[in-house]
């Protein structure tokens, strides 16, 4: 919003310069090139007012410059006596809690903002002299440390924590003789509710918090840091020491001098590139900061346009797996049972021969191909042209069918196109979140980072539907937790409570939306007295949720896989989508509807044409002129039949009718429902292909393993759940003879015969944009750093970030519509026998079965194995406690797990999360086939168990200090006021009082 502000004119020290009305002074002056010295001040995080070192005069009065707002008439001197002792009295208070070590300081790296101020404010030397502080340097943590001594406590960490990232851990104890940043109430940041998102890192302005990757690494001579844990640490301090003792003589201009030449020669080593996180949805990008093979740090930047500086645990530090010793580096072919190293030519061959004999013999129909949510879009589109193209086949999917095939159905079905509806900003302006079936705190962080920031700071409402207790049920306005599977009972309840009152929005129905009178016959039986027996929410709770949907002036529906993975997903999820019609809620800014994404390239995947029916674009291989422009393009004659899911591969391949399977980067013999019975059908392929990392569990049942790379080791692109398309750059060569997805696709389709001659996925994306509208406009140097666009993109770049502002809704005739959904049963039911709920779901610290979160040792530590939790009258009643070794046994199979006694679930539910790569541990052992009847979305969330006690004693699955067990001490932020309150605190540019302890 601040690009359309109000630009009008300021007066700086008699100067006139240009700003926008209500822009930070800090930001106003750098970009008119005047110095203004801050480090408390930060772009993402608002004035602090801690540090004291911007003051200047404003109509003659003395006022922190970082509280300045720009305003008309506004006249700032920074040039004044006053205001400048006033400044230099705030730097030497600031040097006097640091200690300037910085050439064997790791974060002497150009940008430590302690070490900037103090040289371009061109202080002498200490003023006061550096006192350390009464404790102890914090390592518990696995991934960053806290030194007090270093720390200046400007509160940027506590901010960051409090009212960004919203985990509300960090404070700083103003009441302290010496004060100091804390761990909720004072506790090791082990033991605290820290949940490892690095924001406070990412902050810090100089070495308090640091990243032990960096610790001793980043410079040549940081081994002898303090901070380094080791036998150098008191010779470090003793050269310290030796320099500190002369810098009284010569001051710090010298000694600066020497570590400006160290900053210079740290350059010629360390390289920052761009990336995107290679987890979920959500598009995190930042900088890696790499020396050789070595990764220092992941630094996000304010510019980063879906999550600025935010991160999680993952994406700030969970990349253990690009350096594994794990990591597949040569082809591996099968041969009497076992597998042996082979050259990449053999392996092609030998690929190449088979499938062009299975081609020959059985059709290319008995062929069928995988393509990975986690490779780039233009890897997508060369496996689906590969799967098209080379072999002749519409057998091509990928893993959206297991958890938003359901979402985009909805979303066809109601507005048109199938993708959020707006982006991550509408989340966070509107007035209500009804959020159903996502644990969006531990799914997609970073989002829900925006989601408690807008409730915490700007009164935004939540309705959280749930079976289980997470953070956003415990943060929500309004929770209610209905019966499994029966979200679509409730959804149409208060659609029809809303039409039989008057409070839809006619006027817009009456001008935007079709089949109004049949989706109103459609909820004649959903009155709350039904939905109150089918679902268990009762009539005062129904009626709340009815009351602050009519309230709201703007909604947005947020959902994922607790709707989409029943056997009733794409209803259950057209039924939300119906009610946001119906309110008027899904064409202007603040409203619309958001499934969650899982993968990084959930979406890409499938915009670039990784579906059995549809090309790039969505357009469907079924339409003629469609299909000849594809033929013209690729210069083949393309297949009408129409394709297999991959639900239905599997099915084929039992019943003989596919014999050969080429998988990229997806552990489908783990993650697919009713997981034994994949397996046995890998067991009858004639010729099973996987490209993966690792040697997954689907790598197993394979005849040729191809060692890709990861998404550090590529470059290309990624599309987020907003439909942002960013692009990644190659951080490290691929390791070993590891290639990327794209150019072992592209060597392939050559030894097929093939005429592909990429050199770089920029000529995919080149290829895409000729016959893709969805993607006209998308080019590699629009893309450029952390550039991005959203589609549709038009042909001069320009993207959309809503997609329906106009009212005009992506069918023929413009308009969007209802589509009435009926409510079943759920399967799986519960009986005498199978008499418990197993839900399933992910973790904060693991993505899914743990393929690359695993190799992180920091993660591990955190979290070691999987668990199911069991509520406490549960495990009471079945003579469990924490540490309990249980076997779980549904219709399909059975499986062990530890137990974890919590009040996340109640009653009959348990939760397991989707951690493990056994069959003894996964959760995919117990699912059925049974799926969506729309999409063959399996029913991941339908599963009846029971539960058979093993073992009493065990040890406790989740450690007691973990976070999930510590109560948040949220605060209004830094509290700066308390600092001014204290007796020892006198405002600059008085100085600072004898003994004071700031």
């Amino acid at each position: 919003m601040d690009d359309v502000a109000e630009t009008i004119e300021i007066q700086v020290d008699g100067r006139t310069i240009q700003a926008r009305v209500g822009q930070p002074l800090p930001e106003a002056l750098e970009a008119a090139g005047i110095y203004l010295p801050h480090l408390c001040y930060h772009p993402s995080l608002g004035p602090v007012q801690t540090c004291d070192t911007c003051f200047v005069e404003v109509d003659g009065n003395l006022v922190r410059g970082c509280g300045v707002a720009v305003k008309p008439g506004l006249d700032v001197r920074l040039d004044t006596r006053k205001a400048h002792d006033a400044r230099h009295e705030g730097i030497n208070r600031v040097a006097s809690n640091h200690d300037l070590y910085c050439s064997v300081c790791d974060n002497n790296n150009g940008n430590c903002e302690v070490h900037n101020t103090v040289r371009d404010m061109h202080v002498p030397g200490q003023v006061y002299e550096y006192r350390g502080k009464p404790y102890e340097k914090d390592y518990s943590n696995p991934f960053y440390i806290y030194d007090p001594d270093q720390c200046i406590l400007c509160g940027r960490c506590v901010e960051a924590c409090q009212n960004l990232q919203v985990n509300e851990t960090l404070s700083i104890d103003w009441s302290r003789e010496r004060p100091r940043v804390i761990w909720d109430d004072d506790v090791a940041i082990e033991d605290s509710s820290c949940v490892s998102c690095g924001h406070c890192v990412t902050v810090c302005p100089c070495n308090a918090l640091m990243e032990k990757t960096m610790l001793g690494h980043a410079g040549p001579m940081t081994a002898l840091s303090p901070q380094v844990q080791g036998k150098y640490q008191q010779l470090g301090r003793s050269a310290i020491d030796l320099v500190k003792a002369a810098e009284h003589t010569t001051g710090f201009g010298p000694i600066f001098a020497v570590s400006e030449v160290d900053a210079a020669m740290r350059e010629t080593e360390l390289k920052r590139t761009k990336t995107v996180c290679t987890y979920c949805g959500v598009g995190c990008s930042f900088e890696m900061w790499t020396r050789g093979r070595e990764l220092l740090k992941v630094q996000p930047q304010p510019e980063g346009p879906a999550n600025g500086i935010s991160t999680c645990i993952k994406g700030k530090f969970g990349w253990g797996h690009i350096n594994s010793e794990k990591r597949l580096t040569k082809p591996l072919i099968r041969e009497n049972g076992a597998f042996r190293e082979a050259e990449w030519a053999e392996a092609y061959a030998l690929i190449a021969r088979r499938f062009s004999e299975i081609k020959a013999e059985h059709g290319p129909d008995s062929l069928a191909f995988i393509a990975s949510s986690k490779c780039t879009n233009e890897e997508g589109y060369l496996m689906q042209k590969f799967a098209r193209a080379v072999i002749g086949t519409n057998n091509i999917d990928n893993c959206s069918r297991y958890c938003q095939a359901p979402a985009t159905e909805s979303l066809w079905r109601t507005v048109g196109f199938g993708a959020d509806t707006g982006s991550i900003a509408d989340l966070e302006a509107s007035e209500l979140l009804l959020i159903v079936g996502s644990n969006t705190a531990e799914s997609h962080p970073v989002i829900a980072t925006r989601m408690k920031r807008a409730a915490k700071l700007h009164g935004q409402k939540h309705i959280v539907a749930d079976l289980r207790r997470h953070e956003m049920a415990e943060r929500a306005d309004l929770f209610v937790q209905p019966a499994p599977g029966s979200d679509l009972v409730w959804l149409n309840a208060v659609a029809k409570y809303i039409v039989d009152n008057g409070h839809a929005d006619m006027d817009f129905i009456t001008d935007h939306v079709e089949y109004f009178e049949e989706y109103k016959t459609s909820l004649e039986r959903y009155t709350f007295d039904y939905a109150v027996q089918h679902t268990g929410l009762s009539h005062d709770e129904l009626q709340r949720i009815a009351d602050m949907v009519i309230e709201a002036k703007t909604m947005c529906g947020v959902w994922a896989m607790g709707v989409t993975q029943h056997s009733m997903g794409a209803d259950t999820a057209t039924a939300l989508c119906n009610l946001l019609v119906l309110t008027g809620n899904v064409e202007r800014f603040a409203t619309g509807g958001y499934p969650m994404r899982g993968h990084n390239n959930v979406q890409g995947a499938s915009d670039f044409g990784c579906m059995p029916d549809r090309f790039p674009g969505y357009q469907f291989v079924s339409d003629d002129d469609t299909r000849a422009e594809y033929e013209k393009l690729w210069g083949v004659t393309l297949s009408t039949n129409k394709g297999l899911d991959n639900h239905e591969m599997v099915d084929v391949i039992h019943e003989g009718g596919l014999k050969s399977l080429y998988v990229a980067g997806e552990d489908m013999a783990i993650v697919d429902a009713n997981a034994k019975h994949v397996q046995a059908a890998f067991e009858k392929l004639d010729f099973f292909v996987v490209q993966d990392m690792f040697f997954s569990r689907t790598c197993e049942y394979a005849d040729v393993v191809l060692p890709a790379s990861p998404s550090l080791e590529k470059d290309g692109t990624f599309t987020n759940t907003e439909r942002r398309i960013q692009r990644i750059y190659e951080v490290f060569p691929p390791l070993g003879d590891s290639k990327p997805d794209w150019l072992i696709h592209t060597e392939l389709a050559q030894a097929m015969g093939a005429d592909w001659h990429y050199e770089h996925p920029s000529q995919i994306m080149a290829e895409v944009t000729k016959v893709c509208d969805l993607m006209a406009g998308v080019t590699y140097s629009r893309l450029e750093g952390f550039k991005s666009q959203q589609w549709p993109v038009r042909e001069d770049g320009t993207g959309h970030e809503r997609l329906y502002n106009d009212g005009t809704f992506h069918f023929k005739d413009g308009n969007a519509r209802f589509h009435p959904v009926q409510w079943n049963e759920p399967t799986d039911q519960l009986d005498a026998e199978y008499d418990l709920h197993l839900n399933n779901g992910r973790l904060l610290e693991h993505f899914h079965e743990g393929n690359l979160t695993d190799e992180t040792p920091g993660i591990v530590f955190k979290l070691v194995g999987n668990f199911v939790e069991v509520g406490a009258d549960l495990a009471a009643e079945r003579g469990l406690k924490r540490g309990s070794v249980v076997r779980l046994i549904s219709r399909r199979g059975a499986i062990r797990a530890s137990v974890e006694i919590t009040d996340r679930v109640v009653g009959k539910q348990l939760y397991m999360p989707m951690h493990g790569k056994k069959n003894i541990e996964a959760i995919n052992v117990l699912t059925s086939s049974v799926t969506d009847k729309d999409t063959d979305t399996p029913a991941y969330k339908e599963l009846a168990v029971k539960m058979e006690l093993l073992s009493y004693e065990g040890t406790p699955p989740v450690k007691e200090n973990n976070q999930r067990n510590q109560p948040r001490h949220p605060t209004s932020g830094v509290q700066v006021s308390e600092k001014w309150q204290r007796n020892d605190y006198e405002r600059p540019p008085k100085l600072r009082p004898t003994g004071s302890g700031l």
